[in-house]
């Protein structure tokens, strides 16, 4: 959502505004008495003493605050339980909004905190899947706070001190739910110097993470004070679409726990962040006082700096196809690219995985995962569609098994599941931003938009089968049709950006025997080619086992079919595809007779290639035949030493990299790198 035409909006385009400082400093500073009970609970005061707290809010006014935050950090269900008064929360929120409204400011943002528990760290280190909370239990409480807040009067939401994305998405959806038309600015701690939040993600992956909720503006607040803060802010102002806000701490406490900071010096180590034109609003937080406020707010109005520049996604130089997250940012820009799901964390697809997830063996079956990511997946495709299965415990425990653990966790995921309830499911427990597998227009408009809002209203991506109210496409015009229909209507009524779609066309069986399945291969390839120059944007998917399906127990020719289908599919403009990672043979050392059998049969140039290639399949792993496909070390240790560089290149061996380079010794190092290595490289994809 554009906000920037909104008086919020309006008053940044002229001018750099100033948020207030802390709360629970001043609170300290007055020494307030706590309702039995409540000892420390700063929320309550707006009830018990609400004097004091319209006090502080005018002191900040009238030193130079343009946004007055809300004495709301902890009024939310989950927090205030701990002090037995979670039945007050409404009363807490609306009242602070009042209050704040009462103190003369221009705005009035209400502050949300993370509340107490986390929804993807778990509280027990000897057992990972377990969590405190859930992110349904997060919307309730934070869809009460934001009513609250609404109905007292506030400009604004200011979704705070996020440690954990899956917490703020779910204070997104809250509002997304509760106060729609309310501008919503959302601002991260970073945990250390790594500049990863608590919860592990890099600034880049929670940005793309919450980019979804068309927020007014992302910031960082707490964490350090403003010279420490800085190089994150950098980032953070390269990569924010729209309004950025920083309210440091007033450096780090002391032994005694006291912030040291001077009101002087900390302007004087913000003024970097607006001579460099990093952020659009500024204020304080922890240990920041009026003082602070005054210092920093005279330091501006002194400046002279150019304002930051908005821009409707970024850095124009970040320019991409389709961004995901895990716990990093995977990014597909504009040119060529390619992108392997690995298929082995499916139930369906493998049997080893299947009976670990079973018998609730996670740990053996989160090396699976792991040994997808260390063969060069991209994505991890999950799924748990198995009739002795729980599907959607088994996926919301399985997908906490991969959030903790850090190797694994920093790809995106695709939720993969043909019932809905276990896609919801997986949606909640994932912080970054992953691909739902799948949606389709076979139960009509209605539900397909039902369906497609609700994953936006997550941060995911959708997945279209080329599946509709007629049933599955099998032809080019079939799929070009549904596909285009799809398409258009998440553009034009669910409101997706064109680079956060991606359309499945159907990979279907070829080589089975029958007529009508002849043009399955090569009808795919072409509508994969008409989709990427008539959808602009949209990427385009294959789930390529079922190609070759007809000749299951043979992974000699199922895997030759899958390169050979891929090297034709990724010529016509294919993104994506869910394969076994490391599984596919290289298509140029494919042996020639094996790739013109299989390429005469995904191409269907004549009527007999498909009886050619079953001949041939009857040859291959027989008694005493060598598996086609493969390369002998002593047959490719006889090429040239040019040629043994490419194969070993490849294939990942290193057993001979030092004897090949010397054979090459009279060869210009940097006609090795832009010749020899380069070509290897384009052998491998």
């Amino acid at each position: 959502m554009n906000w920037q035409n909104n008086l919020p909006g309006s008053l940044l385009k002229g001018r750099i505004l100033i948020l207030d400082g802390a709360m629970g400093t001043m609170i300290q500073r007055y020494t307030p008495s706590f309702p039995p009970g409540n000892q420390g609970n700063n929320d309550v005061l707006v009830l018990t003493q609400p004097d004091l707290i319209l006090s502080i809010h005018k002191e900040y006014v009238q030193t130079g605050a343009d946004i007055i935050t809300t004495n709301t950090f902890n009024a939310n269900a989950i927090s205030q339980k701990d002090y037995g008064i979670q039945d007050q929360v409404y009363r807490m929120n609306f009242q602070a909004a009042r209050l704040a409204r009462q103190s003369g400011a221009l705005l009035v943002a209400g502050s949300m905190g993370p509340t107490n528990k986390s929804a993807s760290i778990s509280p027990d280190m000897n057992r990972p899947e377990v969590r405190a909370t859930d992110f349904a239990t997060l919307v309730k409480a934070y869809r009460e706070q934001a009513r609250g807040l609404k109905e007292g009067g506030i400009d604004l939401f200011l979704v705070e001190t996020v440690f954990d994305t899956l917490n703020a998405k779910a204070a997104l959806f809250a509002i997304s739910e509760e106060a729609p038309g309310i501008p919503v600015m959302l601002s991260a701690t970073i945990a250390d110097n790594s500049g990863r939040i608590l919860s592990g993600q890099t600034i880049e992956a929670f940005l793309v993470s919450t980019a979804h909720s068309g927020l007014f503006s992302v910031g960082l607040n707490c964490s350090f004070g403003p010279d420490k803060m800085l190089p994150f802010i950098r980032i953070l102002s390269r990569f924010a679409p729209g309004f950025t806000s920083a309210h440091p701490n007033a450096g780090l406490p002391d032994m005694f726990g006291k912030y040291t900071l001077s009101p002087d010096i900390m302007a004087q180590q913000v003024k970097a962040y607006v001579d460099e034109g990093l952020v659009n609003i500024i204020g304080g937080c922890c240990g920041t006082t009026p003082e602070h406020i005054e210092a920093v707010a005279s330091m501006v109005r002194q400046n002279q700096a150019p304002l930051r520049r908005v821009t409707a996604r970024g850095d124009e130089s970040q320019v991409q196809k389709i961004t995901l997250s895990g716990l990093e940012m995977l990014t597909v820009r504009e040119e060529p690219a390619f992108l392997i799901a690995g298929e082995r964390t499916n139930v369906s697809g493998s049997r080893k995985f299947a009976r670990l997830i079973r018998e609730k063996q996670y740990d053996q079956a989160l090396e699976i995962a792991r040994g997808m990511v260390r063969d060069g997946a991209h994505i991890l495709d999950v799924n748990m569609d198995d009739p002795m299965l729980d599907a959607p415990t088994a996926m919301r425990e399985f997908l906490f098994m991969l959030g903790s653990d850090p190797e694994v966790a920093r790809v995106p995921l695709m939720l993969d599941s043909s019932r809905w309830e276990v896609l919801e499911a997986g949606l909640q427990c994932v912080q970054g931003k992953s691909i739902v597998n799948s949606i389709s227009l076979k139960e009509g408009p209605g539900a397909f938009l039902r369906k497609a809002k609700l994953i936006k209203q997550y941060g995911a991506v959708p997945l279209v089968m080329a599946f509709d109210e007629q049933g599955q496409a099998s032809t080019r015009e079939r799929r070009i049709e549904i596909c285009t229909r799809a398409f258009r209507m998440l553009v034009e009524q669910a409101g997706f950006e064109p680079h956060d779609i991606i359309l499945d066309p159907n990979v279907l069986a070829v080589g089975t025997g029958m007529e009508e399945h002849r043009h399955f291969a090569v009808d795919f390839i072409d509508t994969v080619r008409y989709l990427k120059q008539n959808l602009k944007g949209a990427l385009v998917i294959a789930g390529v086992s079922n190609l070759s399906f007809a000749f299951r127990g043979n992974e000699t020719i199922r895997e030759a079919m899958h390169a050979v289908f891929l090297y034709h599919a990724i010529a016509a403009g294919l993104d994506l595809a869910i394969v076994k990672p490391g599984a596919q043979p290289i298509y140029s050392e494919i042996p020639e007779p094996l790739r013109r059998a299989v390429e005469d049969v995904i191409l269907d140039t004549d009527a007999g290639a498909t009886s050619r290639l079953i001949e041939m399949a009857a040859t291959i792993n027989g008694p005493g035949q060598q598996e086609a496909g493969t390369v002998t070390r002593e047959a490719w240790r006889d090429l040239d030493a040019e040629e043994r560089l490419h194969h070993a290149l490849a294939h990942g061996i290193e057993e001979y990299l030092e004897e090949d380079l010397e054979a090459l010794c009279t060869t210009p190092a940097i006609d090795i790198v832009e010749h020899t290595l380069m070509e290897g490289m384009k052998r491998v994809g």
